[in-house]
């Protein structure tokens, strides 16, 4: 009976432990082909198209599948389609499989949904006066469309809030990229020229290691 109890507590831990040492184990992203050109560069304008229709989400994951919608959303909010490519890349690392990440939220309550990584609080900032301002946080890893629009709009306002003279070596769109990994605050202390923690600038580095297969992804 008491063998009986135990295994009875352990098993509700099982998913969630497997979880955790997925993402214990796991290797480091690898860095990929060298950028064409540093983040913040010039690019062609994106033409406005239709998004995709919203698919059930696979067990497989490749952001540059998303190309459509991150094209349309990017334009719509007047951001680089690149960024927002660039990012989904970054934000990449872990399982993007929605039972997953509801496990792991309930491990870790404070953890981030949906293939952008967006958090809760974030969220509901952005979707204020939107066309989504209906929509709720826990359906972002059902739905990726919703995932790219809601992570354009929060590119859009962290650049509303960029001062127009910067110093520091980081260029626009990293520092809205830092922004969106950091926090509004702490991308106006790298825009007066703070250095980035080791976070930050593993952030960063990875950024820029997927600026080419972003620029690359957004142009087909």
């Amino acid at each position: 009976m008491v063998a009986d109890q135990a295994k009875r507590r352990w098993w509700p831990a099982v998913p969630l432990i497997a979880l955790a040492l997925w993402f214990m184990t796991r290797e480091a992203p690898s860095p990929s082909d060298a950028p064409s050109a540093s983040p913040g560069a010039s690019e062609p304008g994106a033409s406005r198209t239709a998004p995709a229709p919203s698919a059930r989400p696979r067990a497989s994951y490749d952001p540059a599948d998303y190309a459509r919608p991150v094209r349309a959303y990017a334009a719509e909010a007047g951001v680089s389609a690149r960024l927002l490519m660039a990012i989904l890349y970054n934000e990449s690392y872990k399982p993007h499989d929605p039972k997953l990440e509801r496990a792991w939220q309930r491990y870790k309550p404070e953890a981030a949904f949906g293939i952008a990584n967006m958090h809760r609080a974030a969220f509901d900032a952005t979707k204020r006066g939107r066309d989504f301002a209906h929509r709720r946080w826990e359906e972002l890893p059902d739905d990726r469309g919703l995932a790219i629009e809601a992570a354009a709009w929060h590119l859009h306002d962290l650049a509303a809030q960029l001062p127009a003279r910067r110093s520091g070596a980081c260029t626009r769109d990293e520092l809205l990229a830092l922004g969106y990994n950091t926090g509004a605050s702490n991308m106006l202390a790298f825009a007066r020229g703070v250095t980035p923690g080791n976070q930050a600038q593993s952030y960063l580095d990875r950024l820029r290691n997927n600026w080419g297969k972003a620029g690359s992804a957004v142009a087909r």
